[in-house]
């Protein structure tokens, strides 16, 4: 089983159960570390963020001092590089978190909606269909749990899960089985909770006669959590090109799959006139996002927040 192949798989069986599913997202806060998988519980208010916009907001914008009362001036209203936070107002603006009005030659911002506390967990998932090659496995799940920036951390897999197994990876990680075959997902340990609420320890680097490591502030965490969710909101798991060629047949759930190989490909990787499948075509179509919003609470097409101002439609 390619890892590839597996991580779509589980995504699609876990978005079929109604989960806001993505992949691939950073999960460190000042080191490197790469979630393969990425899900994301709504809270009581996802309903006010899913009205805003399908996409990402960003975090110079939410974390900003605007609001959506009285407008300021942009400059006012960001503690961050004036370039950052110009990149910030527009991506705002076109997203509809911001509507924005000219004032004596000067641009002023408000939300065109509160900010709302809308996911009420994060769940980390390390995709590893093949145990006996476990790699940087304990390591990885290891600076996982001592940041506890996702509420819970989960091993995937399709190897036979032993005791030894166990032994090997934290105890506060979960481990699922799951064959992709015929979508079944059997728990072989709960997943604790981690203390998201407090101080984490992120590894940094790790040698055989050194380890470095950082100390990450509930502040810090916090910020990085709500960063962390919405780039899985605003990315899915659909983030992937389609093959440009005649044997990719994308199956009901939008994954490539090749018939010349027998299971999905990575278009970027695996794809093209080196392979002797190959046979060149137009990309498939495949609408990610309403087989998205079909399955989970996510909405591809809100009405949005944005309100009519006297003076908004002045400036562009």
């Amino acid at each position: 089983m390619w890892e590839f192949d597996f991580e779509l798989a589980l995504c699609a069986h876990l978005e079929r159960e109604g989960r806001l599913v993505s992949r691939q997202l950073g999960g460190a806060v000042h080191g490197r570390r790469v979630l393969d998988t990425v899900v994301v519980e709504p809270g009581p208010e996802f309903e006010e963020r899913a009205a805003i916009t399908p996409k990402r907001l960003p975090t110079a914008a939410i974390e900003s001092d605007v609001g959506p009362g009285r407008a300021r001036y942009w400059k006012d209203a960001f503690d961050c590089h004036p370039d950052r936070a110009e990149r910030a107002v527009e991506l705002a603006v076109e997203r509809g978190f911001f509507e924005r009005e000219r004032r004596g030659g000067r641009t002023y911002v408000r939300q065109t909606a509160r900010y709302p506390d809308w996911f009420d967990g994060i769940v980390a998932i390390e995709n590893k269909p093949d145990l006996d090659r476990p790699g940087d496995l304990e390591s990885q799940l290891r600076t996982d749990v001592s940041l506890a920036l996702a509420d819970r951390v989960v091993l995937a897999t399709t190897s036979y899960v032993t005791g030894a197994h166990l032994n090997r990876i934290p105890e506060e990680v979960g481990v699922w089985r799951f064959d992709p075959e015929n979508g079944t997902l059997d728990v072989r340990r709960e997943a604790t909770p981690l203390p998201t609420d407090d101080a984490g320890v992120e590894l940094l680097d790790e040698q055989p006669m050194r380890t470095d490591v950082r100390t990450v502030s509930t502040a810090e965490k916090a910020r990085a959590r709500r960063k962390l969710a919405e780039r899985a909101y605003g990315k899915g798991w659909r983030s992937f090109d389609y093959p440009g060629c005649d044997r990719c047949s994308p199956d009901s759930d939008g994954i490539p799959y090749c018939q010349w190989k027998g299971r999905a490909v990575r278009a970027s990787d695996e794809c093209g006139p080196d392979c002797e499948g190959y046979a060149a075509a137009d990309p498939p179509a495949v609408d990610g996002d309403s087989l998205r919003a079909e399955r989970t609470p996510w909405r591809a097409d809100p009405d949005g927040c944005r309100r009519r101002q006297s003076g908004l439609d002045r400036f562009g």
